[in-house]
């Protein structure tokens, strides 16, 4: 079947291959053609044009003679757009479920709308094409370099530069257009429609953070309650007409129903346009927003360059010059998308399919936080099993178009506002023609599997074979996939459903009918999956590591070493090992790679093999995992990056030899292959981590249906986040008319520091206020306190420029007098995170080190163990590590005794400590990389001084080397005290690792 395009009159084999044309073309005449056919797309069908719309031709003109193919579609689980039946719209979705969410003595379980239902009895459908939207035509080739002669790149940069201006200079600020949206706009009053200040704390109390609808009825209905705080609503029905009817806010959900094989699913969903656009203009991000691509290095010379921010990747500069041939000056809006199932109760196993969106424009220090609202809740897809279809390939079929079919009508609208552009209106006021483009995608591997349409077992973004996954990048063969021949198989479909299906097949996809992303511009899917660093690091490979090494090293030992660690600030406690832990969170897996390498050092593997290899695969993987997880890379670190994964595959063979594995096709080691890629496409993984999603699930869904009756939910769930979104957009107007309209000077990104940024901090009063002395020998083990602190009131007073010896110095410091009996003592010295970056950030505690004694109860439960951490101390040289000590108390002398030690030219510091010191750092070992520290013993006495606590540069963690068998004898609170020799531990967080290692 053949179809001629009517403007060039060019001959085309399918209907499909005509679509694609009119998408690619640059031909005006086909151009103008193609706009025609949008405009007749983006206009929804009246109710009765629905069944007929898929029998209309790209051009908007009927073809009695085309001859529709026909296969059993429930026996391949295939379907076409017109069998997924699309029933007119229900509306807007916001006025149909204005219920309060706890009426639990409703029984209506149904919707105000009239549901579709099955007929009596079922009849074959006839399997129409369907029009086909924008093609993808302008991806190229991923691995092809963006190097340009520099003259020719710095025009282009240039170009975009000055096309960068917003089309309107007139500026209407997104709070003065949300003002004049108030029906209250012409009030005085800052908290209109709200009465008073009290009035709108109330009403955000009662839907941010106060109890049930009903609960709050009843305490707004007390008998002279409203009257006596001055109230504007008497009960929840009240609160939610103000806020449902006088509140604007983020776009309303839209209720429609897909129906398949005689089942009728509901799909709630917003305009993702208008979602992209709210995000676009919300003022808190107005100062932060990037326009343009951007490339930033790290030397004057330009030959390392800096990836961070999506913008500096790849992927931005390639679109911007693919898009400005056509339509200079375009502000491109990258859309990332999210799609993840997740359960919503804990017995019941509701589920929930939520559809996440934000947009890369927004720096990612913000989007990764879900208190800044930068991620919108796009649609809630379909949660069936579609359990009553017994073909178990026909329902895997089936739930894989349904996916396609929803997602793809929720992202329609990205096909021809990519291309066309729409005026947007940033937070500032500015006005530019943007671009919003489908980007990447972020989720765990069985969302990337239904994405991309690959098959279970098999890479989304390459073609390697399954039983190549394993091997490393210089032994597997594999290259991208080819986007062109899967686009080539889906227009299959007008040949016929096994043609159809056998086309895919040969292509490496399942059959599924129009994609979302096949009419989607510049989009390659395959190039559009981004790595995902808590599925398939954290909680996939670390999550077979720690199966493999308890099967080499034994779960007995393991567990041993790991309830003998020392404690620290970034290190939990697993009191009971964590061989015997199941259904282990993300967090948890993180938290045991930061001391996994160290306690499997010395460790016995069966037939006394060595242990060599296992450190170095071991470290390979670790050393992959910290580096994939940097805030910003360059050239050289995404080097590193990929020696560490080839360190891991040259090892690896360690397992085999053990009879732990029989080989390692795993889809997830094998994807770690292509990080260093997808970091020069997209930026650093922080951009498109499913971490931030994930804690989504918990206020987007989870907390949404806990607000339902659990009667027809996802009506209600919807209600109830609008209802939110409405108060957050208040409480930022409100702030804005309290404040003013100040400026602030717009944000120009950075690359994220690799620099400790904190700031110590002590708490204004000391734990203990008096401490004798004896005690402080006794239970703080602080053996020479009083030495210790007569040789730093020796070297306080000396003169400048002046040295002694160390004889000279105890002969000095024994003439000292301390004029007092006891101290205040700190029990915690903190550091705290800086706002270097201007994004309003709170301050949050990231790093203490302990110096407290035990505390006996009378249940043990209630006894609390000593604990006195170590810490790299400042030395004065300059270096990065400094040396290592282990702090006893943190304590400060008494007013009056300052006068009577120092000078009156001296002013000591306010905050001093006693440490007790360890050796100067060891060269890394070969095979573990660690470097090995041991008390400094003289004399047999340990060598301690007094430092100022401005000296303390961070807590360290030191690992005992246990050797064959961890001593059963040593415990988490005495191992420093008893074990001789520790290793360093470099896995504590990023800056340990970019530090020691």
């Amino acid at each position: 079947m053949s179809e001629t395009c009517p403007a060039c009159n060019k001959e085309l084999t399918s209907i499909t291959g005509y679509n694609r044309h009119l998408a690619k073309t640059t031909n005006p005449a086909c151009r103008a053609l193609y706009l025609a056919s949008q405009q007749f797309r983006a206009s929804p069908p009246a109710p009765d044009q629905q069944d007929n719309e898929s029998d209309m031709d790209i051009g908007d003109v009927p073809d009695p003679n085309q001859s529709l193919p026909h296969f059993e579609g429930d026996f391949f689980g295939i379907y076409a757009e017109d069998e997924l039946e699309w029933p007119a719209e229900f509306g807007d979705g916001g006025d149909a479920d204005n219920t309060p969410a706890d009426e639990e003595d409703s029984e209506d379980d149904g919707d105000a709308h009239d549901e579709w239902e099955p007929p009596l009895s079922a009849s074959p459908h006839d399997t129409h094409e369907e029009d086909n939207e924008d093609e993808h035509d302008g991806t190229q080739d991923p691995h092809i370099s963006d190097a340009q002669e520099p003259d020719a790149r710095h025009r282009v940069e240039q170009r975009l530069r000055d096309n960068e201006q917003p089309i309107d200079p007139t500026k209407q600020s997104s709070n003065v257009t949300y003002h004049a949206q108030l029906d209250s706009s012409g009030t005085d009053n800052a908290y209109a429609p709200f009465a008073s200040k009290l009035d709108w704390e109330m009403a955000r109390w009662a839907k941010l953070r106060g109890p049930s609808s009903t609960a709050f009825s009843e305490l707004v209905s007390i008998e002279g309650l409203s009257e006596m705080i001055g109230l504007s609503f008497k009960n929840a029905h009240e609160l939610n007409k103000i806020i449902d009817h006088k509140l604007p806010g983020r776009p309303k959900f839209k209720r429609e129903q897909i129906i398949i094989a005689n089942e009728a699913f509901d799909v709630y969903y917003r305009d993702i346009i208008e979602c992209i656009k709210a995000l676009f203009s919300d003022p808190n991000f107005a100062d932060f927003l990037v326009f343009a691509p951007e490339r930033h290095y790290a030397d004057e010379d330009e030959t390392v360059r800096l990836y961070h921010e999506m913008h500096t990747g790849k992927w931005w500069w390639n679109s911007q010059k693919h898009l400005d041939c056509e339509r200079p000056g375009a502000t491109i809006i990258p859309v990332i998308i999210s799609s993840d199932k997740t359960q919503v109760t804990l017995f019941r196993n509701k589920t929930a399919y939520p559809v996440y969106m934000t947009i890369g424009n927004i720096p990612k220090e913000i989007r990764r936080k879900v208190s800044r609202q930068a991620h919108v809740l796009l649609a809630y897809l379909p949660t069936t099993r579609l359990e009553h279809v017994t073909n178990k390939a026909s329902r895997r079929r089936m739930l894989a178009n349904l996916y396609h079919a929803c997602v793809g009508r929720v992202l329609a609208p990205l096909a021809a506002a990519g291309i066309d552009g729409i005026n947007m209106r940033s937070g500032d006021g500015a006005m530019r023609r943007c671009h919003p483009l489908f980007a990447c995608f972020a989720g765990d591997y069985p969302e990337q599997v239904l994405v991309t349409g690959v098959k279970t077992t098999q890479c989304p973004s390459c073609d390697v074979p399954s039983d190549e996954l394993g091997l490393a990048a210089g032994a597997a063969n594999y290259q991208p996939r080819n986007l062109n021949a899967v686009l080539d198989a889906l227009s299959a479909l007008d040949e016929g459903g096994l043609a159809f299906v056998r086309a895919c097949t040969e292509a490496g996809i399942k059959p599924i009918v129009h994609p979302y992303w096949e009419g989607l511009p510049f989009v390659n899917i395959f190039e559009s999956i981004t790595p995902d660093i808590l599925h398939q690091l954290y909680q996939g490979l670390v999550k077979h590591l720690l199966a493999w090494l308890s099967d080499a090293c034994g779960s007995a030992e393991i567990d041993a070493r790991c309830r003998r660690l020392p404690p620290n600030h970034h290190i939990r406690h697993f009191t009971k090992g964590i061989t015997t832990l199941s259904r282990l969170s993300g967090t948890e897996h993180n938290q045991i790679c930061r001391f996994l390498l160290g306690i499997i050092i010395d460790i016995r593997l069966p037939n006394n093999m060595s242990s060599a290899r296992l450190l170095r695969a071991v470290r390979g993987l670790l050393d992959f995992l910290y580096l994939a997880q940097y805030p910003c890379h360059s050239s050289e670190t995404l080097t590193f990056l990929d020696e560490a994964l080839d360190l891991f595959h040259d090892n690896k063979d360690i397992f085999i030899d053990l009879g732990i594995r029989n080989s390692f096709n795993l889809p997830k080691l094998h994807f770690a292959l292509h990080y260093a890629h997808m970091i020069r496409m997209y930026g650093t993984t922080d951009n498109y981590n499913t971490e931030y999603t994930e804690r989504l699930h918990i206020d987007l869904a989870k907390d949404a249906y806990r607000s339902t009756n659990h009667k027809n939910e996802f009506a209600q769930m919807t209600t109830w986040l609008e209802c939110r979104e409405k108060i957050f957009r208040h409480e930022k107007y409100i702030q804005w008319r309290l404040t003013g309209t100040a400026h602030h000077p717009h944000h120009h990104p950075r690359p994220p520091e690799m620099s400790f940024c904190r700031t110590q901090t002590m708490a204004k009063h000391p734990s203990v206020k008096a401490v004798t002395l004896e005690k402080l020998a006794n239970e703080y083990g602080a053996m020479y306190f009083r030495e210790s602190l007569a040789r730093f009131v020796v070297k306080a007073t000396l003169p400048p420029n002046t040295t002694i010896t160390s004889r000279q110095l105890e002969d000095r410091a024994a003439d000292v007098y301390l004029p007092f009996r006891t101290l205040p003592v700190f029990h915690k010295v903190k550091w705290i995170s800086v706002d270097v970056r201007g994004h309003g950030n709170t301050p949050v505690t990231l790093d203490s080190v302990h110096a407290r004694p035990g505390c006996s109860k009378p249940f043990a439960s209630d006894s609390v163990a000593s604990r006195f951490d170590t810490a790299f101390i400042n030395d004065g040289t300059g270096g990065p590590l400094g040396i290592k000590g282990q702090v006893r108390v943190v304590f400060s002398i008494p007013p009056k005794a300052l006068a009577i030690l120092f000078p009156p030219t001296f002013r000591p510091p306010k905050h001093l400590a006693y440490v007790e010191w360890f050796t100067a750092f060891r060269a890394p070992d070969r095979n573990h990389g660690l470097r090995k520290v041991s008390r400094v013993i003289k004399d047999g006495e340990r060598i301690a001084s007094i430092i100022p606590v401005s000296n303390i540069h961070r807590s360290a963690h030191l690992i005992p080397q246990f050797g064959p068998t961890a001593p059963r004898e040593w415990s988490s609170a005495d191992v420093l005290d008893e074990c001789q020799t520790f290793f360093v531990n470099p896995y504590l967080d990023r800056h340990s690792f970019v530090t020691l290692r």
